[in-house]
């Protein structure tokens, strides 16, 4: 007999009252958000065709999905580990528009791996994504859409990170680099490990502005010192700078009073953005609460390829765990023999009006400790009394 059944596979856990209450909450609050911005739910599979969810994504996603072979067809499936690629097949495909699209979602993704040692490896993202529009105004709106969400859950003052893939990738275009070696030095500038960016650039002989692409970070005037300490620089990497400065004035008026700080060699993300990118983050934390950034073109995979730019969050990450405000307070209803008509109308009454009510199913039932008031019977008929001690 097998006496670990019990046991859950690593990195995989329950989510127990109050906090799946809470999560439920928090979902149904962001979703909200989303919608009143403009926003419209998609709920796609947990499950789809491998290559549809590995579209325009890099190594990372491929190794953080699971994987199975399908019965029905013979082809590969994948878990979803990430929910951009499912909006860009919908998008593409699915409900396929000419204009600006805008579309939500809120559901748990599967990764192979956790990220870290405590992280669990079912996480539980909410993201808004938009299709069709190139302008900066497009990453703004989504900027400010993440810095409202996070409000809602309780992050007060986040502080946004900007950077731009275009600086990465205007460095590295018309080099020969073998798709190790380029893989590598992504990896180094993920990294930010200027040691190993030096010794991957005296090799294989690309630009040395990438070894000080670590440095370039910090308050706005870090823009104006890459404009003038990379005179020689590609044209497309000024044409960054460009719009990473016209993403922080616009974000600055859909959130006054954010805190920006910009960094060139942020390359965050599964490998599929291609503009600007983003990312909030609260001073005793170290990983992102949201990130996002721009995929234009990534559709081109179902057949539309299109500007688009969204972000998402780990809503599980948002939760406190510890705090019992997500588990609502109930009516206890002590058991009586017999039917009586009058108490089970009253129980359904406090049911419709939304009251949590808990009946005693025999004389050993006792009351959950969040039951604060009870439903007794007296000469007025059933009214509701606070309980002892509460």
């Amino acid at each position: 007999m097998n006496d670990n059944r019990w046991r859950l596979p690593h990195g995989v856990d329950d989510l127990l009252p109050p906090a799946a209450a809470a999560l439920e909450d928090l979902r149904r609050a962001v979703l909200d958000l989303f919608v009143v911005w403009g926003y419209e739910h998609v709920e796609p599979p947990l499950v789809e065709y491998l290559d549809s969810l590995l579209v325009g994504s890099g190594r990372d996603l491929d190794l953080q999905t699971l994987k199975a072979i399908d019965q029905q067809s013979g082809r590969m499936l994948g878990v979803r580990a990430d929910m951009t690629s499912q909006a860009v097949r919908i998008d593409a495909h699915s409900r396929r528009v000419e204009g600006v699209q805008r579309l939500c979602y809120a559901g748990p993704v599967v990764h192979a791996n956790p990220r870290g040692p405590l992280d669990s490896r079912i996480q539980f993202k909410a993201g808004a994504e938009l299709f069709g529009s190139p302008s900066p105004s497009a990453d703004a709106e989504v900027i400010g859409l993440m810095i409202e969400a996070l409000r809602i859950a309780g992050v007060a003052a986040p502080v946004l990170l900007l950077g731009h893939m275009g600086v990465f990738r205007a460095l590295v275009a018309g080099t020969s680099l073998s798709p190790q070696v380029a893989r590598q030095l992504f990896e180094a500038v993920q990294r930010k490990s200027e040691t190993d960016i030096a010794e991957l650039v005296a090799a294989s002989g690309v630009s040395t502005m990438l070894v000080e692409l670590p440095a370039m970070m910090g308050d706005a005037s870090i823009l104006a010192t890459a404009r003038t300490r990379w005179k020689s620089a590609p044209r497309d990497v000024y044409t960054a700078l460009d719009e990473l400065e016209t993403v922080a004035a616009k974000v600055r008026t859909e959130a006054p009073g954010i805190s920006i700080r910009f960094d060139l060699s942020e390359l965050s993300g599964y490998g599929y953005h291609n503009g600007p990118v983003f990312a909030a983050y609260q001073a005793d934390q170290g990983a992102p609460l949201a990130q996002g950034g721009r995929y234009d073109g990534i559709g081109a995979h179902f057949g539309h390829g299109r500007p688009a730019t969204g972000f998402d969050l780990n809503l599980l990450r948002l939760l406190d765990r510890a705090n019992e405000t997500g588990r609502r307070a109930a009516i206890w209803v002590p058991f009586s023999e017999g039917l009586d008509v009058a108490r089970d109308k009253r129980v359904r009454e406090l049911r419709q009006a939304g009251e949590v009510v808990i009946q005693a199913l025999d004389k050993s039932d006792t009351p959950p400790s969040r039951c604060v008031r009870e439903l007794v019977k007296n000469s007025e008929g059933w009214v509701l009394r606070g309980r002892h001690g509460q």
